[in-house]
């Protein structure tokens, strides 16, 4: 993607860029290939079962998840309670540790959800959308459950 091109809107199947294939972490720079949200794993399990199959690819790590999204569109990610989105839209430079792709078990970084032919970068609406339920749908602190 050069500037002054269209951002994608739509997932794609990884072309150009694929998960590590060695034995250890790579560090990958966000936006080249894709953007991230971040997430507390609680959410992360209760948006993965609303997407089902429609999720794309997603890295986890202890007690965070990481989506893959298209390329641009964390800018328009700002105000969500508890979900940070990293991109090449700030002064910063962010790089997100990636597993090899064999790596699918936690609980150290791995793959929750694959790089597949036709999982990898989920549709940002659709993400928001779980995302926002998942958090709707959140245990309020202090409640009993009597």
């Amino acid at each position: 993607m050069t500037p002054g091109d269209p951002v994608q809107t739509h997932p794609r199947t990884p072309t150009l860029w694929t998960p590590p294939r060695g034995s250890d972490v790579e560090m990958v720079k966000v936006g080249p290939h894709w953007d991230v949200l971040r997430a507390p794993a609680e959410i992360g399990e209760r948006a993965l079962a609303l997407l089902g199959d429609a999720s794309g690819a997603v890295i986890a790590d202890y007690g965070l998840m990481y989506w893959l999204i298209p390329t641009g569109h964390a800018q328009h990610w700002r105000g969500m309670a508890q979900v940070q989105a990293l991109g090449a839209h700030g002064a910063e430079v962010t790089y997100v540790g990636v597993p090899p792709a064999h790596w699918r078990a936690g609980p150290r970084l791995h793959w929750r959800v694959p790089v597949g032919p036709d999982r990898y970068l989920i549709d940002a609406a659709r993400l928001r959308e779980a995302l926002v339920r998942a958090i709707a749908a959140e245990p309020v602190e202090g409640a009993t459950g009597r």
